[in-house]
């Protein structure tokens, strides 16, 4: 029989020892002849990025070995960082940005890049010229400078450039026959899901690129991963529907109309949504209605067959010998990579995060999430999961409600997921409900939706979190007087601003998060560095703009308890922004925690960090915000 006891101070087996010790990030699958491939980001290694090789026999194996961090920062993001064809990986290694090839059965991975200013990203191997392509990022006196190079694998060298000018690449694409190269490029202010364009261009006698077509994008238009299929024709996602939709090349009509996502925010290199079983049909992954699908598309008929699986999100799919390879997760099931036969459906799991944590015991404990529709400004709508406390040992007092934390996704342009997550059941199992919201500016939902925060960032994302608190709480979901908001990088400069601008949230955390807008213009790295144009307006022009969007302008008006987590290594939002607020609260004597963690980039990676983090953010809204006591 359940015990009765107030929310929040439920005891629960969903430790943060319990989170770290299961924690592993899977990333980047693909196939090679019959070996399969993906990245397992390992915090209980420092983080570590491994690059990890499954057999036709099943038994898996290393590929690249310590201290090798297979990790690129190009964009500062990165993605993209290793490619394999025929048993032999080249990858990004971390610590020194170089480019390096790692044989099958060598003991160690030998450098194709010199030391420099290089980053290299998204790559392809092109066999008949017997050459790497693919995006190199080079940091020197003059700024950074982004093209695609071929490095010829004979002769290592920093590569030749193949198309330059733009300022940024992706997705270099090598038609079937080797003769003709596909591939993005984009300019400032734009960012990829704004407006890119797909060129193809034939090669050239000496290995260079002839001169280019414009195949499809523009100023307003995003493209997204460009494919040849199997016979050669050439594939993107555009959303010039208003959808990101697939299209065949010269048509101009989708091949699949329909108002669902086919494509992503190209935060990183390296995303697919896409891949061809032959060349009359593929698979793809779309998202609508707050769910991702997987179906196959017949291609001449334009059928869209969805294939019935027990997973609500897709990334990195791919396919080989008739299979569907990709990454997915759902909310009762850990992230992993799976196999999956399209026609029948059934499933084979690869590699499953938390495997040996995530136990049918466990699984009594976890929260299933409810998607809602919030009215908010404007007479508009926005989006949010909401995860109700679950304990199967404890019920509350008859007429209480839960406290509440609200979660904004970062990006701002990025969306939230309904894959398991061990932090989200870690506050749910104790009693606290979680409501992630998918404020307006978000993927998912379609082109004007995503563009409803043009010039509107700190002030539509605001309305709407504070809009999905207070009709959670109307609901009867969740206690208005004990709400907090958390959320990191752009959900961080979220959370402060909402502190700042609303008496709705009686605390707050911030994970690197924007203090100063101005600031981070002047500051942050190239990839970012003109997306303010497109989020408040340009710099300095509309600096007065600026001071008024920035929460430490209005840092006076923050009454409430903020803990701020931060890396000391961050690129994207530098420490400074975090250590102004906490000056300017501190100075205030509003009650403020700070933690520092050093050798962290944007996110953190180490299992000691991400435990503390977890930790200490419970222990802050106990203690100072929802005056509970605690359960372990």
């Amino acid at each position: 029989m359940a015990e009765t006891l107030g929310y929040g101070a439920w005891r629960s087996p969903i430790t943060s020892d319990l989170i770290v010790a299961g924690a592993l990030g899977l990333s980047r699958i693909a196939a090679d002849g019959d070996d399969i491939y993906w990245v397992e980001s390992r915090p209980a290694e420092g983080g570590r990025n491994v690059l990890v090789r499954r057999g036709r026999d099943g038994g898996t194996a290393d590929v690249t070995p310590p201290p090798y961090n297979v990790r690129t920062r190009v964009h500062e993001y990165g993605g993209g960082a290793v490619t394999v064809s025929r048993g032999v990986a080249y990858f990004s290694h971390f610590a020194d940005q170089r480019l390096y090839r790692q044989a099958a059965g060598a003991a160690a991975p030998q450098p194709l890049t010199p030391p420099g200013p290089w980053r290299y990203a998204d790559g392809v191997i092109d066999e008949a010229r017997g050459r790497w392509i693919g995006v190199r990022e080079e940091h020197g006196e003059a700024g950074v400078v982004n093209a695609l190079v071929a490095i010829d694998l004979a002769a290592p060298g920093p590569g030749r450039v193949l198309a330059g000018g733009a300022d940024f690449y992706s997705s270099p694409r090598l038609s079937p026959d080797g003769r003709s190269l596909a591939f993005l490029c984009w300019n400032h202010p734009n960012m990829p899901w704004v407006g890119t364009e797909l060129y193809e261009a034939a090669f050239a006698a000496d290995g260079g690129l002839g001169p280019a077509r414009l195949v499809a994008g523009g100023a307003a238009e995003s493209i997204f991963q460009p494919e040849y299929s199997p016979d050669g024709v050439l594939y993107f996602v555009s959303d010039r529907s208003g959808w990101w939709n697939l299209y065949r090349d010269r048509a101009s009509r989708p091949l699949c109309p329909r108002a669902a996502e086919f494509g992503q925010a190209q935060w990183i290199f390296g995303q697919s949504t896409y891949a061809f079983l032959d060349a009359g049909r593929l698979v793809c992954t779309y998202r609508e209605g707050g769910r991702s699908t997987l179906a196959r598309l017949d291609l001449a008929r334009g059928r869209l067959d969805p294939i019935a699986l027990p997973y609500t999100e897709f990334g990195s799919v791919r396919a080989a010998h008739g299979r569907v390879l990709c990454l997915a997760g759902a909310p009762s099931e850990p992230g992993a990579a799976i196999r999956v036969d399209p026609d029948s459906g059934a499933v084979d799991i690869l590699r499953q995060s938390a495997a040996d944590t995530v136990t049918p015991e466990l699984r009594r404990y976890f929260a299933a999430p409810q998607h809602l529709t919030v009215p908010t400004g404007d007479g508009e709508t926005a989006y949010a999961y909401y995860y109700p406390p679950h304990n199967p040992d404890f019920a509350a007092p008859a007429g209480e409600r839960p406290p509440l934390v609200v979660h904004c996704h970062g990006g701002p342009t990025a969306a939230a997921g309904t894959g398991l997550s061990l932090g989200t059941q870690y506050w749910t199992s104790r009693g606290i409900a979680v409501l992630d919201v998918d404020y307006r500016g978000s993927t998912g939902y379609g082109r004007a939706y995503r563009d409803r925060l043009a010039g509107a960032w700190g002030v539509v994302d605001v309305e709407d979190c504070v809009a999905a608190a207070r009709h959670a709480a109307a609901l009867g979901l969740a206690d208005g007087a004990r709400t907090a908001i958390s959320g990191g990088s752009a959900g961080g400069y979220t959370v402060l601003a909402a502190l700042a601008l609303y008496d709705v949230f009686k605390g707050g955390a911030s994970y690197y998060g924007v203090s100063d807008v101005a600031a981070l213009a002047r500051d942050t790295h190239k990839f970012e560095s003109r997306y303010l144009d497109w989020l408040i307006g340009p710099y300095p022009e509309m600096a007065a703009l600026y001071r008024e969007r920035s929460p430490l302008t209005h840092a006076d008006r923050i009454s409430c308890p903020v803990i701020f987590f931060q890396g000391a290594d961050d690129r994207v939002v530098p420490p400074n922004q975090t250590e102004m607020m906490v000056e300017a609260l501190r100075r205030r004597r509003i009650p403020v925690g700070y933690f520092l963690f050093e050798g962290e980039q944007h996110g953190f990676r180490r299992a000691e960090n991400q435990k503390r983090a977890l930790d200490a953010e419970l222990y802050f809204y106990a203690a100072l915000v929802f005056g509970t006591r605690l359960g372990f």
